[in-house]
């Protein structure tokens, strides 16, 4: 064996040592990684700890509610699940800036960040009405790919030598799409209420929570920033709250207050109540028997929205039985409340169905709501028994 062939015990020993330092650098990195990770994530729960409070107990209470369908809770779920990634975004996005670095990342994080508060919005709008397809996002997508060529291009921002952010010839489109799909979002809100105080009250915090969330970071800056996922997800979790409370209050069908709120309300300052209307819809067992259901609910629904267009703000209408409705009149004086009869009259002889209307009226004196509920009824019974005496059907058939 020639001497070059030989072991040389220095050279691998060397070449050992120096493997050896290579992989112990490369522990020592990974081990500062995970200690700046967990630093990272130290620091975010700390931040955020609020926010994740909120969202979890959020995520619990629509594992337990009974009020809304699957489908709803599901996409309630992504909401959740959507603020709660956009938060870890915003924490990155500020961590890098305050260390003055990954700018590259910064930027496109800061794209997601802009893209997001629409597309957090429009699920909103998505999750509360049912009839909205998924083309409630189009502009929500729009605007997303403006903010990705942005990245390239700056036209709505970008970071510049120093590390701080500037605005591009379209830097206010991000709070313009947020806007108007909040306008858009109270708009739709409005219209499905029946625009009683205990649904305008939810409605006007959500309004309040959106629009300072798009005022204050042109008063606060970027600090701003740091407490938007938790405004916008107290703001959904109390109108959550609100929602379930107005849900144990109304009937599931006709969207009409229910018994036992009509119960509550008669007792909550009764001397406001001036006049009480009964009405019972003809002929809804027939309407059953002959074609279903399904065709009784939908008689239902179109007779309630009747009442619910004649009344205003100081009258609210109560399904207290299958076919029974009861309006409760408060401050209503007796030319109001003759009005409100002809447009309910009216407003069902544009429909199939029809229903004997009884109603009573202070006049003068103290009387009790339990003997104006009676009279209504004495007077609604009598227009049904007429009812059934001229069509000549039996009155069991009702």
């Amino acid at each position: 064996m020639k001497c070059s062939e030989r072991w040389n015990g220095t050279a691998v020993f060397k070449e050992y040592w120096s493997f050896a330092g290579l992989r112990g650098k490369m522990y020592s990195c990974l081990f500062s990684y995970i200690e700046k990770s967990g630093d990272m994530i130290k620091e975010y729960v700390l931040q955020n700890w609020p926010l994740i409070l909120i969202l979890a107990a959020f995520a619990i209470s629509l594992g337990e509610t009974v009020f809304l369908d699957k489908k709803t809770v599901r996409r309630m779920y992504i909401l959740i699940a959507g603020v709660f990634v956009l938060s870890v975004l915003v924490f990155v996005e500020f961590y890098l800036a305050d260390l003055g670095q990954g700018a590259g990342i910064r930027i496109i994080l800061m794209a997601i960040r802009y893209s997001a508060t629409p597309f957090i919005i429009a699920l909103v709008i998505y999750t509360h009405t049912k009839k909205l397809r998924w083309y409630v996002f189009i502009p929500a997508i729009v605007f997303a790919a403006v903010n990705i060529i942005s990245i390239f291009t700056g036209i709505v921002f970008g970071i510049d030598e120093s590390g701080t952010l500037r605005r591009g010839p379209l830097g206010m489109m991000p709070f313009i799409a947020a806007g108007l799909y909040c306008i858009f979002l109270l708009y739709i809100l409005i219209k499905r209420s029946n625009r009683q105080t205990l649904e305008i009250i939810p409605i006007t915090f959500l309004a309040l929570a959106f629009t300072f969330g798009l005022i204050f970071p042109f008063v606060y800056g970027s600090d701003y920033s740091h407490i938007f996922c938790i405004t916008i997800a107290i703001a959904l979790y109390v109108y959550y709250v609100f929602s379930i409370l107005q849900m144990t209050k109304k009937d599931s069908l006709t969207g009409l207050l229910n018994r036992q709120a009509f119960y509550s309300d008669i007792d909550n300052d009764p001397g406001n109540i001036s006049a009480m209307i009964s009405i019972d819809m003809n002929g809804l067992k027939d309407i059953n028997d002959q074609h279903g259901h399904i065709a009784g609910d939908e008689a239902l629904v179109t007779v309630a929205l009747c009442f619910m267009r004649a009344l205003k703000r100081r009258q609210q209408c109560y399904r207290t039985g299958g076919d029974e409705f009861v309006i409760v009149c408060r401050k209503t004086p007796q030319n109001e409340l003759l009005q409100i009869l002809k447009d309910i009259k009216n407003n069902l002889a544009e429909t199939e169905y029809s229903c004997a209307i009884g109603c009573s009226h202070i006049t003068g004196g103290a009387v009790s709501v339990a003997q104006m509920l009676q009279q209504s009824d004495e007077m609604m019974y009598a227009e049904k028994a007429l009812y059934y005496s001229n069509s000549r059907r039996d009155r069991r058939h009702r």
